[in-house]
């Protein structure tokens, strides 16, 4: 295995500080690492997802197509963070999203029957998937919430305020997609901030 990939690992175990070293050991075979390229798919609309994916390095987008064949950026996934569509991972159900790297990534991936045999057998398993699973319902309740409650631009400041390593990273149009507003819109949002 490449040192880099061996790093990778050993810092996405060390998410788990309160499991034993037989644990940590069990989970260490488990775990697949894997190397995409800029355009490769995590996933696809239909497919029923596997594995669990940890983002070591690169930047993903979520995205579905509407009826008018419209690509729809519902999220970015960047390092430290998950790459999967939960609520469907959970269910096993087909996702209706695709996953697509926007740069070349390494991903952690982990087996959705790997992950149901630690939830028996570790005990601070169940732990760590009430958390992963507070996470997701946290990042989609906000993002609903912002599209209730907030106008285009505060939506845009929020995402500038929270994402300030991603803006040099994302295109306009898969940002204009994702704050649901016509790219040209959010050019003029842009230069009306910069005068102010």
């Amino acid at each position: 295995m490449k040192e880099e990939f061996k790093r990778h690992i050993e810092s996405y175990l060390k998410l788990f500080p309160h499991s034993s070293s037989e644990e940590l050991e069990i989970l260490r075979t488990q775990l697949i690492i894997n190397q995409f390229g800029k355009k490769d798919f995590f996933f696809k609309s239909g497919e029923i997802q596997k594995n669990m994916g940890f983002v070591c390095e690169g930047l993903l987008r979520r995205y579905y197509i509407n009826e008018k064949g419209n690509k729809i950026t519902t999220g970015f996934i960047k390092e430290n963070e998950y790459a999967t569509d939960y609520p469907a991972f959970i269910r096993q159900q087909p996702t209706k999203y695709y996953m697509e790297c926007l740069e070349p990534s390494i991903i952690i991936e982990l087996s959705y029957v790997d992950i149901q045999e630690g939830y028996k057998k570790i005990k601070n398993n169940e732990r760590y998937g009430r958390l992963t699973a507070e996470y997701v319902l946290m990042v989609q309740t906000d993002r609903v919430e912002s599209f209730l409650f907030q106008n285009a631009e505060q939506r845009y400041l929020n995402f500038m305020d929270e994402n300030p390593d991603l803006i040099n990273r994302i295109s306009l149009t898969h940002l204009s997609s994702y704050l649901g507003i016509e790219r040209q819109s959010l050019s003029r949002i842009r230069n009306k901030i910069v005068k102010k």
